[in-house]
């Protein structure tokens, strides 16, 4: 064979070995990103209230039936009336419930921050979806089937207590904010809702107990059933009286233990221990 010939075959057989070795690079490296999508994805659902006390091998056969999906500000989630088929977690950014009403109010009944689970009554029960739900915030939402998680209520006693938890607590809050609604003045009902909100999003900042939500005075307005003109002038008295300051949708509680006082309530600080 002419050494022109052995010198193209040897070109073209190096040519096959090198597409053949950037392809397995190529797998190897679709397999790493893969693994270490799924694994980021199982630490997600670790992480929430909802299944901490999961093992691994559990969580990896939740992940392999769960789906995730981006939704924008503003967006829908769900409405009323969907089928209550999923239990959602919050991985990414921020969820609001809320209710609308016959005319077509909006009324914001809670807000759920990363970790947090909803949805959850489509666990105790079947039906169809009674609240609205949108994103509040640029939002990764986990999705898991009901029927996912059915089987486990019979075999986790943990599981059980942990929805039974968490029912309860929103339950708890969405009562409390309805008896502010009915039964307490304007000033009242900001003032409670500023403390509630302290306790789910406060950080302690030099002047105070700084909301890391940022929440505009209409926003604000909707949660305690008022007109954005009221909320502006009631803040503007709050802060006159030395109770809040911060810049505008960043509110700094500056005398939360005289904000609390005004309304006959504790506060019990953000770890808990009452002040």
């Amino acid at each position: 064979m002419p050494s022109e010939m052995l010198s193209a075959a040897r070109r073209a057989r190096c040519h096959r070995e090198a597409i053949v070795a950037t392809q397995i690079t190529a797998v190897q490296a679709c397999t790493l990103d893969i693994l270490t999508s799924m694994q980021e994805r199982i630490w997600y659902l670790k992480s929430s209230q909802l299944l901490e006390m999961f093992d691994a091998d559990q969580l990896a056969a939740i992940e392999r039936q769960s789906r995730w999906k981006k939704f924008s500000r503003g967006t829908p989630i769900y409405l009323p009336g969907e089928d209550a088929d999923s239990v959602y977690i919050v991985a990414e950014g921020l969820v609001k419930l809320c209710h609308l009403t016959a005319d077509g109010k909006v009324s914001t009944l809670a807000f759920i921050k990363i970790g947090e689970v909803f949805g959850e009554l489509s666990l105790l029960e079947s039906g169809n979806r009674g609240e609205y739900c949108e994103a509040a915030a640029d939002t990764t939402i986990i999705r898991i089937p009901r029927e996912t998680l059915l089987p486990y209520m019979d075999v986790n006693m943990q599981f059980v207590v942990a929805i039974t938890k968490i029912v309860g607590f929103r339950r708890r809050r969405i009562e409390n904010r309805l008896k502010s609604l009915l039964f307490s003045s304007n000033q009242q009902r900001l003032a409670h809702l500023l403390l509630d909100l302290a306790e789910q999003f406060g950080s302690a900042v030099d002047d105070g107990i700084r909301i890391g939500l940022k929440l505009s005075h209409q926003e604000l307005a909707n949660l305690i059933g008022t007109t954005r003109e009221t909320v502006t002038i009631m803040l503007g008295k709050l802060k006159a009286d030395g109770m809040i300051g911060g810049k505008r949708e960043s509110v700094v509680l500056t005398d939360i233990l005289r904000l609390a006082s005004s309304v006959d309530r504790e506060w019990h600080g953000l770890d808990g221990t009452q002040q």
